[in-house]
């Protein structure tokens, strides 16, 4: 299965090119479309669920924004990624985070939604570097900041 995720927000041009592909992909499709106008007529959708940890689970694939939860909860899984930045974004942050992901070969950045039937293509057979969330020290930080009060 393949799950399409936009997260909070609304990201009708990703829906919509995924729902056009969905009968070409040759596996189910279930696609979380947010606030957004478009219904696919390809595949299940919903609005919003209280979690979609099942749909992550169940998947071979996500298909996503660029959106850093989205992003995090699908690397933890080891799920193949294929995301796109959504242009609606006013201060770009998504193409930012993207690229760095991208460097690391953690996911495959589809820069053009024209061509995300070949990156999901691509992605099949990819091989993406496991992804480690950087080391935390922020309690570290607070600590010493409240030793001093």
């Amino acid at each position: 299965m393949i799950f399409v995720t936009v997260g909070t927000n609304d990201f009708d041009a990703l829906v919509a090119k995924m729902d056009e592909l969905a009968p070409k992909l040759g596996q189910d499709v279930v696609m979380q479309i947010g606030r957004g106008d478009y219904e696919p007529r390809h595949g299940t959708f919903f609005r919003f669920a209280l979690s979609i940890e099942d749909y992550y689970d169940r998947a071979e694939m996500v298909v996503a924004h660029g959106g850093l939860a989205t992003i995090v909860e699908a690397l933890e899984r080891g799920k193949r990624l294929v995301c796109v930045a959504d242009p609606a974004r006013y201060d770009r942050h998504q193409e930012q985070l993207l690229g760095t992901f991208s460097a690391q070969n953690n996911l495959l950045w589809c820069k053009d939604l024209d061509h995300l039937g070949d990156a999901i293509e691509r992605a099949r057979t990819m091989q993406f570097r496991r992804y480690a969330p950087p080391e935390c020290r922020i309690h570290e930080v607070i600590a010493r900041y409240l030793s001093t009060l």
